[in-house]
């Protein structure tokens, strides 16, 4: 019995240094996959963001809903149609779009947060918006542009008002809708929008909740993970097809937020209980962290500031 009680102290002294380094900090967690779609594990989520907040931390949620848009499409008679892996998004799309973030699922990160301890308030249309935008045209490899609807992209962050939030002790909820200049909603890439966030706030770290254990050097063996990379690396992994499909838009949207002064970033399981406690607080980490420069393994630093690195060579 003591033993367990010791081990305990233990892990409370491990945290205790994060604890301290990390107060007063931003740190932008966007949330998406199947991770919205289990309760259990939205609920350890958001007790860890309950947790951050309570000791000082500064957390500010981002969050999507495709599974859940794509379900109410469904039940409206509406055919879900997707341009190069993104949505179009007519008016009766954007309707339930809107419908679905802010009034359902951002309601409901509110109130489990507050449920679990905390304090929290959505912002949005309905509320207050802080995402602006304008619409988004795709490259058609012709020197033209493909037309995605009311599909957009993040170009201002009213940044002051997520900060005034988070200085009073409220978790800050925002769905990926920004407003364009007519005032009219746009439906927009919530890894792009998080970044957005994370670059306005100049946010300590920017932290993607996935439904892997993060970048794998095999995507069938969850134990080549790989625990370190820089921006060098994570390019080459693109170009090696190590890095496809859903993971590049996260890892560009890294390397963006890394460029715009963002100090660290994470790709980390959000399926895995208390994940972000696990990533925030203890020396390992369990994901991938993505940092300018040299990775942390050839700093000599500890803890968490000296992930395992692995290096990346042309296949």
């Amino acid at each position: 019995m003591h033993e367990e009680a010791i081990r305990k102290a233990d892990v409370l002294i491990e945290a205790l240094g994060y604890i301290r380094k990390f107060h007063g900090r931003f740190t932008v967690i966007k949330l998406g996959g199947s991770v919205m779609e289990n309760p259990e594990s939205l609920r350890a989520l958001l007790v860890d963001v309950v947790f951050m907040q309570t000791v000082g931390m500064r957390p500010v949620v981002v969050h999507g809903g495709g599974k859940a848009i794509t379900h109410a499409m469904e039940q409206a008679g509406l055919e879900a149609k997707f341009v190069q892996g993104r949505r179009y998004t007519d008016d009766a799309t954007l309707a339930i779009v809107a419908r679905v973030l802010a009034e359902e699922i951002n309601a409901d990160i509110v109130r489990h947060i507050v449920k679990f301890g905390g304090k929290a308030s959505g912002l949005h249309h309905k509320t207050t918006e802080c995402l602006f935008g304008r619409r988004l045209l795709l490259p058609d490899g012709q020197g033209g542009g493909i037309d995605l609807g009311r599909v957009g992209e993040v170009t201002e962050v009213d940044a002051q008002t997520i900060e005034n939030l988070c200085l009073a002790g409220v978790v800050p909820v925002l769905p990926s809708l920004a407003e364009d200049d007519d005032e009219k909603l746009l439906n927009v890439n919530a890894d792009t929008a998080a970044a957005a966030v994370a670059m306005a706030l100049k946010a300590d770290k920017l932290v993607f909740l996935t439904d892997t254990p993060g970048i794998l050097r095999n995507r069938n063996e969850p134990e080549s993970l790989i625990r370190g990379l820089t921006p060098d690396e994570c390019r080459a992994l693109i170009q090696q097809g190590v890095i496809d499909k859903g993971m590049i838009p996260k890892v560009e949207a890294c390397l963006t937020s890394l460029e715009a002064g963002v100090r660290k970033t994470h790709i980390i399981d959000g399926r895995l209980r208390h994940s972000l406690l696990l990533e925030m607080y203890t020396d390992r980490g369990i994901g991938t962290e993505i940092v300018l420069g040299e990775p942390a393994s050839a700093t000599g630093t500890n803890g968490a500031e000296a992930r395992g690195h692995v290096a990346v060579r042309p296949a």
